[in-house]
């Protein structure tokens, strides 16, 4: 360890370099995750933390919330399957809106039963109780979504009042507010004066006692080919476009995960090729070959070490800001995640030099020679 230390302490600027340079890229990788989780959030948060544990949409969907219908005969049919316990509707529409003075689009979630639909990241505030009450995604507070303010649909000049925020709870990166399903069934009228009782879009259902979420999915994809079963980790899963939103960003972190041990290796096997005379004159004087690897691998790990503590501290104010509609957040898993990757895969780089220093032959300090090229 004196020698691995020593070594560093002589060469600060060149270890230094090198220990921002893979902080930098912790920070970038750190800030992409939390990027990836606020935009699913954004896309997807108030399916994920909806209530209902289980979602059944009309096939036809193709489980798009938006585009999804439950007509009276499949409602029923959903109901009388085996193993149901509750359900209730749950209906979801867009509505042009002026919340805070500004016109916006906004996306309701009305619901019939309360806890088959209704939020369950309830950050501030309370449920709706009455018609004409909402809760709001807390992301979209400042922008007149707060608790006690209002929100008037346009057309229709219907006024909802927000009595709670709810945290990670947005629907395709747009305000998203909760609502009773009499709430939502004024503000469909309230948009066109023409239209009859809304339908649901989906279903939400919950497993009677002894039943499990996904044995249900089962049972009620079985009773009927006209229906779509998803558990609501599925159901937001599988929302068409959160596929290609994963894959894009599994590219990049691919990416990331191999220039960090790259950088690392090349870095260490261009200082043992330079000091190659050095390491071949402490082999001669009785170094053993486990001692040199040994001061390799302790300079490997305190650059890695040092990088991710440098890249955490980069990322760490930025987690918890806003990004436009979208909610960022310090993901402690992640820094975990990837520190130990980056360390593992920093090491194995390593391995290179490592064999470059076994390879070394102390006879040769006394023809100048040092590690074999």
């Amino acid at each position: 360890m004196f020698l691995a230390l020593s070594e560093m302490r002589r060469a600060k600027a060149r270890f230094g370099l090198l220990m921002a340079a893979v902080g930098l890229l912790v920070f970038l990788i750190l800030f992409q995750q939390t990027l990836q989780y606020g935009l699913l959030d954004s896309f997807v948060g108030a399916i994920r933390n909806q209530s209902a544990p289980v979602l059944v949409y009309g096939v036809d969907g193709r489980r798009n919330l938006q585009g999804s219908i439950i007509t009276p005969p499949q409602e029923q049919t959903i109901r009388g399957v085996a193993g149901v316990g509750e359900a209730g509707k749950i209906g979801q529409r867009s509505f042009t809106v002026t919340a805070g003075g500004e016109v916006t689009q906004a996306a309701m979630i009305g619901y019939e039963v309360e806890g088959l639909g209704s939020p369950t990241t309830l950050s501030s505030g309370r449920l709706p109780t009455a018609a004409g009450e909402v809760v709001a995604s807390d992301v979209d507070s400042s922008n007149g979504f707060d608790v006690g303010q209002t929100v008037t649909l346009t057309p229709g000049d219907l006024t909802l009042t927000v009595v709670g925020l709810a945290s990670d709870a947005q629907l395709s990166a747009s305000p998203t507010l909760y609502a009773s399903y009499e709430t939502f069934g004024q503000a469909i009228k309230a948009a066109n004066p023409d239209a009859g009782d809304p339908l649901p879009s989906v279903i939400g259902v919950a497993p009677a006692a002894g039943t499990t979420p996904e044995e249900l999915v089962t049972s009620i994809n079985d009773a009927s080919e006209d229906l779509d079963a998803l558990t609501k980790a599925q159901a937001a899963d599988e929302t068409p476009g959160v596929a290609q939103i994963e894959q894009s960003f599994q590219v990049i972190f691919l990416l990331y995960g191999l220039v960090v041990p790259f950088v690392t290796g090349l870095f260490f096997l261009i200082i043992t090729f330079q000091k190659a005379g050095a390491l071949t004159l402490l082999r001669a004087l009785g170094a053993p070959p486990r001692r040199l690897v040994a001061a390799l691998m302790i300079q490997v790990v305190a650059v890695i070490l040092a990088g991710v503590a440098f890249g955490t501290a980069l990322y760490a104010p930025v987690a918890n800001q806003k990004l436009g509609t979208i909610a960022l957040s310090f993901q402690t898993g992640a820094v975990v995640f990837w520190g130990s990757l980056l360390l593992v895969l920093g090491v194995v780089s390593a391995l290179f030099s490592a064999r470059q220093v076994l390879q070394i032959d102390p006879i040769r300090a006394t023809t100048g020679a040092g590690v074999d090229r």
